[in-house]
């Protein structure tokens, strides 16, 4: 049954390197987009403004249940009775160990992923042998770099997944990259951070990237000799703003407007990544969804671009409303505080 669905989901699919989107953009609403707290996991859910939904990734499983709830509690403040689609990164427990509770709590449409799971790991494993479980009888689609999401409304461009990468600039990209000269070369990484699945998402002029855990080497692809992705507006630090990604070629290549952390209050956010974004031409500002408490006050936001400061808290969220001209706003959670970024 899965393969006869996988098969037929895959015609809806539009597979293309530099060609325009396979839906406009539709209607007046903002794209949405909730950075769900999960504890140094990921949880990002995207609403298009025809209401069709795209979650990316589902937290950490256990925990009774927290991180569902945490996600479900955001599906319905964006007014939700269904998640239409779910793309799981990759299989390490803090971005696919959700997914069993998950669908236990709120209907799911169709499953994405970058296919088997290849870590010689048997906690990978395992938890890629829960997720299997969990999504029996569910649509399904291995997604290939290049592909077009069938969003309506928005254009969700996969940019890498399982361990490929696309090699021709997006539309505007290209140029040559001067940053890469002084970048040493990185190592390989055979786990299942290197296979992320990687997308951009684009509603009229407002760009959303989010690489995943993708790890240097393969962010180095797409970065040099020549920038393939173009600039972004905002920019989900890879890898919860961990060393082992983010790479200065990249990320100042990239020149986001305004970059948001989903770390942990141990888990994320290093000094070295941190300082990287910060100091990148063009940033605006920088959030966080935890004070990181293992950095110091130098290598944390203001309190007010943190969604929780304690370590034992009540899990707020980040949100972003983008508009089709490229001005959005990012609402704090906890403070309700909001501050808006014009084109």
């Amino acid at each position: 049954m899965r393969s006869v669905l996988t098969a037929a989901l895959c015609l809806s699919f539009c597979v293309s390197g530099v060609n325009p989107p396979c839906a406009a953009a539709a209607g007046t609403k903002p794209l949405q987009i909730y950075f769900v707290d999960v504890e140094g996991g990921q949880a990002t859910l995207v609403v298009s403004p025809s209401g069709e939904s795209l979650l990316i990734d589902a937290g950490w499983p256990g925990y009774e249940g927290r991180d569902a709830d945490r996600i479900l509690a955001a599906a319905n403040q964006a007014g939700l009775k269904q998640i239409d689609y779910v793309l799981i990164t990759h299989y390490h427990r803090d971005h696919v160990g959700g997914v069993p509770q998950l669908v236990d709590g709120i209907k799911v449409g169709t499953f994405l992923d970058h296919g088997p799971n290849l870590e010689d790991s048997e906690v990978t494993r395992a938890d890629y042998a829960a997720y299997e479980k969990a999504i029996a009888g569910h649509a399904h689609v291995v997604v290939k770099p290049g592909w077009t999401l069938p969003i309506k409304g928005l254009e969700v461009r996969v940019l890498s997944a399982a361990g490929d990468h696309i090699t021709k600039p997006l539309a505007g990209a290209g140029q040559a990259n001067s940053y890469c000269k002084s970048q040493p070369a990185e190592a390989e990484d055979s786990t299942e951070n290197a296979r992320s699945v990687g997308v951009l998402i684009t509603h009229g002029h407002f760009r959303f990237l989010d690489l995943g855990d993708l790890t240097k080497k393969k962010e180095m692809e797409l970065a040099c000799p020549n920038q393939l992705l173009g600039t972004v507006d905002l920019f989900l630090m890879t890898h919860h703003g961990a060393d082992l990604s983010n790479p200065k070629p990249l990320v100042w290549a990239l020149h986001p407007r305004v970059a948001i952390i989903d770390n942990g209050p141990r888990k994320g956010s290093s000094p070295a990544a941190w300082q990287i974004v910060h100091d990148s031409p063009g940033l605006e500002d920088l959030w966080q969804l935890h004070y990181a408490a293992e950095s110091d006050k130098d290598h944390n936001v203001p309190e007010e671009r943190i969604a929780n400061i304690k370590e034992n808290c009540e899990g707020k969220y980040l949100k972003v409303a983008a508009e089709t001209d490229g001005t959005f706003t990012v609402t704090n959670a906890r403070t309700n505080a909001q501050k808006t970024y014009k084109k």
